[in-house]
């Protein structure tokens, strides 16, 4: 198949289910609604072997257009909407984008390419058109990653690629309970991979809906949550510590947290006595907030704490981490939602996917490498890179550290890439000491890097703090919290700031401009 044919497999199997829930479009109607943009889309020039951009929120042009694109035989440039016109000027130039679909709040002067407003209103399905002949091992998008090196690379995945992503996540059904006529909530970019295989990919294979949301504003995504009733929300950690956060705070406010607490704690142990209706009766209002019919908590992007997991899990939610990269169409690792999984574990691989854990050290810790039906077949007119990345077997090296625990279920180490080798040759691993300082109350964000003081290698920490925070108070929290670990891991040189620090789209810290900004002097800078 291509994914056009995708699409039609999931609208003939599920012709009147409502596929775009906040537009109240079946999947039958959203074919409909792919047929008439693809005309619209060929009368402005749009052919068969086309690169055409996507440049958009997440709002139903979207979907509609990347399937129209494919029923042309076209293949999609997808778009980050946070980044400058210099940039899209740039990779539409890489990749011979000659047409870019945008919002019109995008639209900017450029003989790079030409903008089609994404939001215009199409005409009357050409019956003169039919579906473009594509193969399933034509490219069907094209991403930008910063990859290994910190340069910029272009990841073509084909048609076999996204369909074998949507197939693999069959694995989460039997476990999950997920399944047609759920409702996903779609606030993740589309333009992102984690938010495409969920939103898109996910929903096909299971004959769910998608409501769409195009922002992050917190009263839009609970007024969401009170009207649709979503069954399944998928979101990086951060999101879900937050809601996590916001839950506790309300409560205590009230002063009900000594009520909660021990009931969502030992909530088990009550069941097993015949005490459940009290348990009911405290998840009840938690339970409200999320629209009441939640039942799967995707989280994708970084690995989550164990606390918040442990948290959603205790209202009864089943809770899943993945783990993916542009280079895999996102998710290519799903844990299940045992009730006793270890903290930190991202799972296994799924469905015609497999992996080495190679060059293993004294801890346990390796490089992770896949090879699989959704890993991806090299970068774009890059072949040096795809020599160094890709062994003589056809496994790709990921340049993630992980160990694999008793369950064998992944859990991630580190960025090879981002592993501060000491003047010692000790290694230490950033995510390792982030996770520990993260829990300093009044930290927002922390990114640790490799930086030399006085000609010698450290493992430097720059802090994002609360207002009330003082140089002083973070140099003693930070003591205190290094004596959890070897002293040579120690995090001894710091710097301070009230600001956030800079996220990509998928609330990852960006540690390249963290540095170069501490370099600058922009951040106050204290050694413990």
């Amino acid at each position: 198949m291509n994914m056009y044919q995708f699409l039609e497999r999931a609208a003939a199997a599920w012709p009147d289910g409502i596929y775009l829930v906040r537009e109240n479009i079946t999947f039958n109607g959203f074919v409909e609604c792919v047929k008439k943009r693809a005309a619209s889309l060929h009368a402005a020039g749009v052919s068969r072997g086309d690169v055409v951009g996507v440049l958009s929120h997440n709002i139903p042009e979207f979907p509609i257009t990347l399937f129209a694109i494919w029923y042309l035989g076209g293949t999609v440039l997808m778009l980050d909407t946070n980044l400058t016109p210099y940039e899209y000027d740039n990779m539409t130039a890489i990749t011979k984008c000659k047409f870019v679909c945008a919002e019109k709040s995008f639209f900017y002067k450029t003989n790079k390419f030409t903008f089609y407003d994404i939001t215009a209103r199409d005409g009357d399905i050409n019956k003169k058109l039919s579906p473009a002949k594509m193969e399933s091992v034509d490219t069907a998008i094209l991403s930008f990653t910063s990859g290994s090196t910190g340069t910029p690379k272009v990841v073509p995945l084909t048609h076999f690629n996204l369909i074998e992503c949507a197939h693999s996540l069959e694995d989460m059904r039997a476990s999950t309970g997920f399944t047609a006529g759920d409702i996903m909530y779609g606030f993740l970019p589309m333009y992102h991979i984690f938010g495409f295989a969920v939103e898109v990919l996910a929903t096909l294979e299971y004959g769910a809906g998608v409501l769409l949301q195009p922002t992050v504003n917190p009263k839009e995504i609970l007024a969401d949550f009170h009207e649709f009733r979503p069954q399944v929300i998928p979101a990086v950690p951060r999101l879900f510590e937050v809601f996590r956060n916001k839950i506790i705070d309300n409560v205590k406010s009230r002063h009900k947290w000594w009520i909660v607490y021990p009931v969502l704690r030992y909530a088990r142990i009550l069941r097993a006595m015949g005490m459940g209706w009290i348990v009911r009766r405290v998840q009840k209002p938690l339970l409200e907030i999320f629209g009441g019919r939640v039942k799967l908590l995707i989280a994708g992007g970084a690995a989550t704490k164990p606390e918040v997991e442990r948290f959603f899990q205790s209202l009864g939610f089943g809770f899943i981490q993945g783990y993916g990269l542009t280079e895999t169409v996102g998710p290519i690792c799903i844990s299940k939602p045992i009730k006793n999984r270890l903290p930190f574990a991202f799972g296994a691989p799924t469905t015609n996917n497999e992996i080495e854990i190679r060059d293993k050290n004294a801890d346990g810790v390796g490089v992770l490498w896949l090879r699989g039906h959704q890993v991806f077949g090299g970068y774009l007119n890059n072949p040096d890179v795809n020599a160094a990345v890709f062994d003589d077997r056809g496994f790709f090296n990921t340049g993630d550290m992980v160990t694999m625990d008793k369950n064998g279920e992944l859990h991630f180490a580190g960025r090879q890439k981002q592993i501060i080798v000491l003047d010692s040759g000790k290694n230490v691993y950033p995510d390792e000491l982030e996770g520990l300082f993260i829990k300093i109350p009044g930290v927002k964000n922390v990114a640790v890097f490799e930086h030399k003081v006085k000609n010698k290698t450290v493992a430097y920490g720059v802090f994002s703090v609360d207002e009330k925070m003082t140089l002083d108070k973070l140099a003693i929290a930070i003591a205190n919290a290094n004596k959890r670990v070897a002293s040579y891991k120690w995090v001894t040189h710091f710097a301070m700031t009230t600001d956030d620090l800079p996220m990509t789209s998928t609330q990852k810290v960006k540690h390249h401009i963290v540095r170069e900004k501490l370099i600058a002097g922009e951040y106050p800078t204290r050694r413990e």
